[in-house]
């Protein structure tokens, strides 16, 4: 029976580039858990955008000498590009400077207003004497209070993950002139998130499925107790207030970014002729994920609940699998020092599948892990292009050639090839488990034993010995390989979309594998292959220290 799977991915600031770690962290693993769900025939809608308000963007104009809408613009078309080439698939991928966005939060805005969930009050805020103007968190730098991490940010740490004030920040300062900032006082709305506590506290402690990581940090961070939090800024880029007297101020980006997940999913209704298709997905019987780094944590399992139970009607998220940190050559990813490698520079240089493959085989699921050029040339060598590759070019151009360039008319019988067709049969079941429940880098681990064990099953039948004197036991034997390739074409069809497109023509399927039934579907005897060409290449060791060269510089 089919499922409606909703799929929340990150927003990404429109202010620079996408590097791997914000790949490995939320893209990657939202796009294999989308194609798989696809391939089961489930209703999939995987929707983000860019994330263009907020001071991430208004600081890159500043630095740039131009307006935020063409910072945002720019790094918006970014976006779309890079998706395409690494392959990852958005049902939509908008942004937050659409006017349906804009009417979607102004509207939630004011339920919650008029049902006393936002509220005004005077408050005191960082204002910057040199600059002369009012500071928004991320123009306000200092020491975590908790961790006593440098260089945190006035809305959150990076090194801890809690959400900060500007005042809580020990030593604070301007970002743009170093300046110690005063506070004056200035009239915001808040979000009254402490009279959401208790729910979210029981909510949360009923989803005992999520990641431990998650569910650990939503509990220990309510347990602390809610505090309400101003959702405006004296701010003149994002979405104005919807309210007489306050047009000079603007939502807030974090309210404003976690509301984009529903204001997406209305934009795609709209596209499709179909304008209230999004209830399906919002208000009726829909499992909807969340995927996020760990440093998002309590913006989607705290603060979007909350503003949904405020709201009233629509579905809480059902998981939130953030992932942890991607370090790069043992170093955390500093983008301000150029410590990351960016899919542009990446997808310019090298295919798409290859970094997919190693980002999912060291995907960062439970613990940070760690991208080194030399494990990514190593994983490319030894396990792309000599375990799997090998596997479909030795068996396909052998048959090709050997066999009138048709799968080979066979009935397997023998013990070693029934064993191998069984471990394949419980392998598909195993990884089909492992990735309904997001252990994405499990289930390409079974995937690549499987792998193993066809090539150790082929160089102990070694066909290309037996046809000499028995050509039907070698047409046996590769029919048997064709099989387990197939099946591994669709098992690792969401981790490599392009080579499996290939794989998917090279057995003589027809047209796109994104159509293929998620199912063991072996090609038929006689079935016309199309002449194999290598799925993969083989990297020289050179690039490792080429590549290493460009980190920090």
């Amino acid at each position: 029976m089919s499922e409606r799977i909703l799929i929340c991915v990150a927003w990404p600031y429109a202010n620079g580039s996408v590097h791997i770690g914000q790949v490995a962290g939320a893209y990657l693993p939202a796009d294999i858990f989308a194609r798989y769900h696809r391939a089961k025939g489930d209703e999939v809608l995987m929707v983000s955008g860019s994330d263009e308000h907020g001071t991430p963007v208004t600081l890159r104009a500043e630095q740039e000498g131009k307006t935020p809408a063409q910072v945002a613009d720019y790094y918006h078309r970014d976006f779309l590009d890079t998706w395409q080439r690494l392959g990852i698939s958005y049902d939509l991928f908008t942004h937050t400077e659409t006017a349906n966005h804009k009417e979607v939060v102004q509207d939630i805005f004011l339920k919650l207003l008029a049902q006393k969930y936002i509220y005004t009050e005077t408050t005191s805020q960082a204002f910057c004497p040199k600059c002369a103007r009012f500071l928004a968190d991320r123009y306000v730098e200092g020491t975590c209070p908790h961790c006593k991490s440098t260089g945190a940010r006035g809305d959150q740490c990076e090194a801890c993950g809690k959400p900060l004030n500007p005042q809580d920040l020990i030593g604070a300062r301007c970002r743009t002139c170093g300046t110690a900032p005063v506070y004056k006082d200035t009239e915001h709305f808040f979000l009254k998130l402490s009279a959401f506590n208790d729910r979210l506290l029981e909510w949360i402690k009923k989803q005992d499925f999520w990641r431990q990581n998650v569910l650990n940090f939503s509990t220990r961070y309510l347990e602390d107790g809610l505090k309400d939090r101003a959702i405006t800024r004296d701010l003149d880029w994002g979405i104005p207030v919807p309210v007489k007297g306050y047009e000079n101020k603007r939502i807030y980006v974090w309210f404003d970014a976690v509301i984009g997940y529903l204001s997406a999913t209305k934009e795609w209704a709209k596209s499709t002729g179909h304008a209230e298709k999004w209830q399906d997905f919002w208000q009726a019987d829909t499992r909807s994920y969340y995927f996020i780094g760990k440093d998002n944590i309590a913006f989607h399992t705290i603060i979007w609940p909350a503003i949904l139970m405020g709201y009233g009607g629509l579905n809480l998220p059902f998981d939130v699998p953030a992932n942890e940190f991607l370090t790069i050559e043992g170093k955390k990813v500093s983008t301000s020092r150029n410590w990351a490698v960016w899919l542009p520079d990446y997808l310019n240089n090298y295919a798409p599948d290859p970094l997919r493959y190693v980002l999912s085989a060291n995907m960062p699921e439970t613990n940070d892990t760690d991208f080194s050029w030399r494990e990514y040339v190593r994983r490319n060598n030894d396990e792309l292009v000599a375990t799997y590759g090998n596997l479909v070019h030795r068996v396909l151009t052998f048959t090709y050639k050997n066999f009138e360039g048709k799968v080979p008319v066979a009935e397997p019988k023998d013990e070693q090839s029934r064993q191998l067709m069984s471990l394949a049969s419980e392998v598909f079941g195993e990884v089909d488990g492992l990735l309904a429940n997001c252990n994405f880098r499990q289930a390409l681990k079974r995937s690549m034993e499987l792998a193993h064990a066809a090539n150790r099953y082929l160089d102990e039948k070694a066909p290309w010995k037996t046809i000499k004197q028995d050509r039907q036991a070698a047409a046996d034997a590769l029919y048997t390989a064709i099989s387990v390739i197939s099946i591994l074409k669709t098992l690792l069809y969401p981790f490599l979309p392009f080579s499996s497109q290939k794989l998917h023509e090279y057995l003589g399927f027809q047209g796109e594998v994104e159509s293929a039934p998620w199912k063991i579907d072996l090609p038929k005897p006689g079935q016309l292959l199309r002449q194999p060409q290598a799925l993969f290449t083989k990297y020289d060791d050179e690039i490792i220290e080429k590549e290493t060269q460009k980190l920090g510089h």
